[in-house]
């Protein structure tokens, strides 16, 4: 018996087969799903989903998600362009970035989007030179140190990102002075959070702030939501959340004095799980102490182990029923990236397809040219059907941005001095 592994209803080893690896897989059945369980715990509210595009970039997740009813939550001007370029009307996206230029605020504001600035000093120059003819939102950092690895922790009092609720008297001089025209105010806590509650606290700062602003149309929470990343993993309680926070957003509006839109940006939550990065398992090393499955790809392609200590469980596809043995799988990159240390896998043999699950989310949007190693190609699979929707990179791929130099440049024609 041979029990295969099935991506949206479509077995992994023909995906392999057919696009090569290795390959990124999403299945649109997932997405679909979690959007409508976001959606459910939400359903007493006003709910603006917008995705958080640097998660998962390809152009038709975003036309996907689009369909779906969700706007985009873009944190660069590229960002911005490839929403519109996917069909997002700019009133559907929210541009929040950081350490940017004013040229890409400009930008930004040429091509109708609405701009969440996060520090005061951008968010002046925005007020001299528009004051109240374009409106813009405000992203706070509430002082909250919540979510996973350091890395994605983003509102502590160390945090590079947002205006800190302690400069609240220097903001609203700001904001009168310039005449600005404040429709929104936004935070992102982090990323992994468990406690419902860490939502909630930052909610009741954004709360009292948003008494000081009359003409307010949304409050943004942020994301942050935790996935499965390993079996049995233990999440976000979104029912929990959307019932808790819907309740205290309607008490605020009714204190506000009318509704306003509750904002989230999901983006683990809506593609972590949709995603599976196929391998091959390229040569198995035992060593004194380890056996090693090396497989052709690495940390160029899913770097989420390297940096941030992430669990990504691992499948033999190839192999369902094989005794299980003790393996380290690693990348072929020239420096130690591991994918998952000491995991039990069904017996590994050259040529096996192994399945590594939850890689949507930030996933082929870190990937790199590390080692000059080439980036896999994107498959969607939708309704039961399999369609390539990025082509694997090529050498020529490399090059294309490169402007080589004639040999001529190379040649020192000044002569060196005689030796005396």
């Amino acid at each position: 018996m041979n029990e295969q592994y099935l991506i949206g209803g479509v077995p992994a080893e023909e995906l392999a087969a057919q696009f090569g690896t290795p390959l990124y897989v999403y299945d649109t059945g997932t997405i679909r799903r979690q959007y409508r369980k976001m959606c459910d715990a939400f359903h007493f509210v006003p709910l603006k989903v917008k995705f958080a595009c640097k998660s998962l970039n390809n152009l038709s997740i975003l036309k996907l998600l689009r369909g779906l009813g969700a706007g985009l939550d873009a944190v660069s001007i590229e960002e911005v362009q490839l929403g519109l370029f996917a069909g997002y009307r700019a009133d559907e996206i929210l541009f929040t970035p950081n350490g940017v230029s004013f040229e890409e605020i400009q930008e930004a504001v040429r091509l109708g989007v609405t701009v969440n600035i996060d520090n005061i000093a951008m968010l002046e120059r925005f007020g001299n030179v528009y004051g109240s003819t374009v409106p813009c939102a405000i992203r706070i950092t509430p002082h909250i140190e919540a979510g996973g690895h350091h890395h994605i922790q983003t509102g502590h009092i160390d945090s590079k990102f947002g205006i800190s609720i302690f400069q609240r008297r220097h903001l609203m001089r700001v904001v009168k002075t310039c005449d600005l025209n404040i429709i929104g105010l936004h935070m992102h806590t982090g990323s992994d959070i468990l406690d419902s509650q860490v939502f909630l606290q930052g909610a009741e700062i954004l709360f009292d702030l948003a008494k000081e602003f009359p003409h307010l149309r949304f409050i943004d929470f942020g994301s942050g939501f935790k996935v499965a990343y390993k079996p049995d993993d233990v999440v976000t309680d979104m029912d929990d959340l959307g019932r808790n926070l819907s309740s205290r957003f309607l008490e605020f509006c009714a204190e506000y004095g009318r509704d306003l839109d509750l904002c989230v940006e999901p983006g683990k939550f809506l593609v972590s799980e949709c995603g599976t990065l196929l391998v091959k398992a390229n040569v198995i090393k035992p060593t004194i102490s380890t056996v090693f499955v090396g497989v052709d790809s690495g940390q160029n392609h899913l770097i989420r182990p390297m940096f941030y200590d992430a669990y990504h469980h691992i499948m033999n596809v190839s192999n369902p029923y094989g005794l299980q043995r003790v393996y380290t799988v690693v990348g072929y990159i020239c420096e130690t990236d591991t994918f998952g240390w000491d995991r039990k896998l069904n017996e590994v043999r050259e040529g096996d397809i192994l399945a590594i699950r939850n890689a949507g989310a930030y996933g082929f949007t870190m990937s790199n040219n590390y080692n000059s190693r080439l980036r896999p190609a994107e498959v969607m699979v939708h309704d039961g059907r399999a369609a390539l929707i990025r082509r694997r990179e090529k050498l020529e791929d490399l090059l294309a941005t490169q402007v080589p130099l004639e040999d001529s440049f190379f040649v020192h024609h000044t002569e060196r001095p005689a030796l005396v």
